[in-house]
């Protein structure tokens, strides 16, 4: 040690040592920039990088090792041999050019360890052949454990330091070319302390390149390297300025407030905007101020309604949320205004913190949510009129239509059975137009469910179609009905929608269609998405229409003109219900037709077959005579008009009639007496039907007695009506206006409903 100390002190120039450092860490500085710009690159540019890299590492090595040689005072006059120079040059050249190349071949460490080692190899080779060009009247021997040590411990420094680069900033670049040049600098010097001098008179100076030849050209190499190293200072200087530039200005022109605190959480940087999103802040912002400060300060200005009485437990939790890392809070602050705030940690743990003002979109927000929670109210108050006025329609349309059916049992003149089919058919249009009205609004409410029965296709289609055939025959039209699929298919699906649709459609066509025919195929459609479908087609020869009223048509409220409604009728609610039906359904509607070419409407719905269900065994049709004894029934209802209805109706059996005006006289009256069946009423005073149901389950299951049928006989059709009754107690539910005919063939044999409701249970 005390040998490589005297030789950099007593045997080197100190101010010739010192140019040699500044060149070494100038021209690896250089030759780093451009290694680390070429491992970002690719293609001729990266080839371009590498190669500059290269030069400059390996002459600012042979520049660093002669310049130090010429501080050498160990030595008289020096020359140096020409071709051992040349070598030296091309040896660290070609070296270098070996390490950059193993270095860029991969991304790994041992790689760049590999091509330090190289690099080191390389160094060596040339330091000592540069000392072998040395020509002087001396003898120079070695000491080999120094030359061991040099080369070993330039190679630890350098491998040392190349498995510990990273990729990064000023600093790690620094630390990279520090130790590079400690590398550099040590072999360098301890290689020359390993020199001993001996004069030797008898030697006489050699031919070669002179001192001051040398020294001119080191200094033209050094200068050079200087040159380029300060060119690439300014050149980063400029493009850091230029990029901190052109960063600013987006910094500035973005619509969000953008705030960068350091890693002890102190404001940086911020935009114009930043300070127009904290207006109360604005005047307090500056280089360096905290963000607990920045916080302090909007509780001292009334920023912060939340934090009053709890200040310092508000900034705690604040900064504790700041510190996860990433987070997004909304913020109230004064003035009803409210900031959006994101705060995102950088690699350095500083903070970017972005600043929405959403003021406008809580509004919005809040616009909407009072514009749905109207929407729901308003849905509702119309849910709870339909169901009102269906129920006020109801009850007298079910005096109206039980009365003519009563009526049409009795000995009446030809005009008056014209009159009464008159009155019968009203009733039928007004009932059909209350039940589309309640359709629509259970498939807007969502309320609508579809069943998943088993029944035979064809049975289900001839009842449907057969409801208007009569309707045809009267209007002379040709009416067929075409099932072409398998005898006795059974399918599943909501068979009472199925009906629905196609007697609308079938009506339609009847309604529109004056001399011709009316048809109603059934066949296999085409299958859709792998899956086997239905094909049921209305046609006739009706008035038809045009394609721009095709899709209207399916619309509410919709048919082909005005002329239309007062011409045939109607609400033109059928077919849009239809349209929705099928859709539920899991099919389709669609249709064709031309002005007074008639009309084909073609509805395709998901086949899905099934097995018979076991036959059940025929009940036998009730005996509506005077063999058996009368049928006790007692009747619940406080509308007088009802009351009569039902009094006419049931008089054409053999009955024994009960009436209460209410469910508490029902519920006396049932305690007192014994009763086959209870027709009983939804919606009436001092006790309504569904309690008083209940109570007569109670009085039974307190009694010991059985169990007598109950009919919720109401005007409340909804579907959850029908679920209240089931869940009182009710054994079925018989909707105003009822038709006759099972009316009376319930109260023949009410006995009948117990059976069904076991086998439903």
């Amino acid at each position: 040690m005390d040998r490589i100390l005297y030789c950099i002190v007593r045997d080197h120039d100190w101010r010739v040592s010192l140019l040699a450092v500044i060149v070494c860490l100038v021209g690896m500085g250089s030759a780093s920039r451009f290694m680390e710009r070429a491992r970002i690159t690719d293609g001729a540019r990266r080839r371009r990088l590498a190669i500059s890299a290269g030069l400059i590492g390996s002459i600012t090595i042979w520049t660093t090792h002669f310049i130090a040689m010429q501080g050498y005072v160990g030595v008289g006059a020096l020359t140096y041999d020409v071709a051992m120079t040349l070598a030296s040059t091309l040896v660290i050249l070609a070296a270098i050019g070996v390490a950059i190349f193993t270095i860029l071949s991969g991304d790994d460490r041992w790689r760049r360890v590999m091509g330090a080692l190289v690099a080191v190899s390389g160094l060596a080779a040339m330091h000592y052949l540069g000392m072998a060009a040395l020509q002087a009247p001396v003898h120079l021997s070695w000491r080999p454990e120094l030359v061991i040590v040099s080369i070993i411990g330039g190679m630890v420094i350098g491998g040392t330091t190349a498995f510990f680069y990273k990729r990064g900033g000023l600093t790690r670049l620094a630390t990279t070319v520090l130790g590079a040049s400690v590398c550099i600098l040590f072999l360098h010097f301890v290689g020359m302390a390993a020199i001993t001098v001996t004069p030797d008179p008898t030697l006489s100076s050699q031919s070669g390149l002179s001192p001051d030849a040398m020294r001119t050209l080191v200094f033209l190499i050094a200068l050079s390297i200087l040159s380029i190293g300060s060119a690439l200072v300014f050149m980063a200087y400029m493009a850091r300025a230029n990029a901190l530039g052109h960063i600013r200005e987006a910094v500035e022109a973005m619509s969000d407030g953008l705030g960068f605190y350091d890693a002890d959480d102190r404001l940086l940087l911020w935009n114009a905007r930043y300070a127009e999103v904290n207006p109360e802040l604005a005047p307090f912002l500056k280089v360096g101020i905290t963000f607990r400060e920045v916080l302090q300060i909007g509780i001292n200005e009334g920023r912060y309604d939340e934090a009053i009485g709890r200040e310092d437990e508000w900034i705690t939790e604040r900064i504790r949320v700041r510190r996860q890392g990433e987070s997004t809070i909304e913020q109230r602050v004064a003035g009803d205004r409210w900031l959006q705030i994101q705060d995102r940690r950088t690699a350095e743990g500083g903070t970017v913190t972005v600043c929405n003002d959403i003021t406008a979109l809580k509004r919005d927000a809040q616009a909407l949510r009072e514009a749905r929670d109207a929407a729901e109210a308003a849905n509702v108050a119309k849910s709870q009129f339909l169901a009102n006025m269906s129920h006020e329609i109801r009850t007298p349309l079910n005096g109206v239509i039980g009365l003519s059916q009563a009526l049409s049992k009795t000995d009446l003149t030809a005009e008056q059975h014209e009159m009464l089919d008159l009155m019968q058919a009203s009733g039928r249009t007004l009932q059909t137009l209350l039940s589309d009205i309640l359709d629509l609004a259970r498939v807007e409410s969502g309320k609508l469910e579809l069943t998943n029965d088993a029944f035979e296709l064809e049975r289900a289609v001839r009842e449907a179609a057969q409801l208007y055939a009569e309707n045809a025959r009267e209007k002379h039209l040709g009416f067929h009905i075409d099932i072409d699929v398998d005898a006795g298919l059974w399918i599943r699906g909501d068979v009472v929608r199925l009906k629905q649709i196609l007697t609308n459609l079938i009506s339609n066509s009847v309604k529109f269609t004056s001399q011709g025919f009316v048809g109603l195929t059934v066949q296999r459609g085409p299958e859709k998405e792998g899956a086997p479908t239905l094909r049921f087609m209305v046609e006739d020869t009706g008035i038809g229409f045009d394609a721009a009223t095709r899709e209207r048509l399916f619309s509410r409220f919709e048919q082909a003109d005005g002329g239309i409604t007062r011409q045939f009728g109607g609400s033109g609610l059928g077919l849009s219900i239809c349209r929705q039906l099928a859709e539920m359904m899991g099919g389709d509607l669609d249709c064709e037709s031309e002005p007074g070419g008639g009309s084909a409407f073609i509805l395709t719905l998901p086949l899905i077959t099934c097995e018979a269900p076991v036959q059940l065994e025929a009940k036998a049709s009730p005996a509506i005579d005077g063999d058996r004894r009368p049928v006790r029934v007692l009747v619940a209802d406080d509308h007088p008009t009802n009351r009569r209805v039902l009094e006419l109706i049931l008089s054409q059996i053999s009955s024994v009639i009960s009436m209460a005006e209410n469910g508490a006289e029902a519920l006396e009256a049932f305690r007192a007496g014994d009763f086959d069946l209870v027709l009983m009423d939804m919606q009436m005073p001092i006790m309504d039907g569904l309690t008083a149901t209940q109570e007569i389950r109670l009085h039974e299951a307190t009694a010991g007695g059985r169990r007598t049928p109950i009919v919720m006989l109401t005007a409340n059709a909804m579907p959850e009506h029908v679920a209240a009754g089931r869940a009182a107690g009710a054994d079925h539910h018989l909707a105003k206006p009822f038709n006759t005919t099972e009316l009376l063939a319930i109260v023949a044999d009410p006995d009948a409903l117990l059976k069904d409701a076991a086998k439903a249970a």
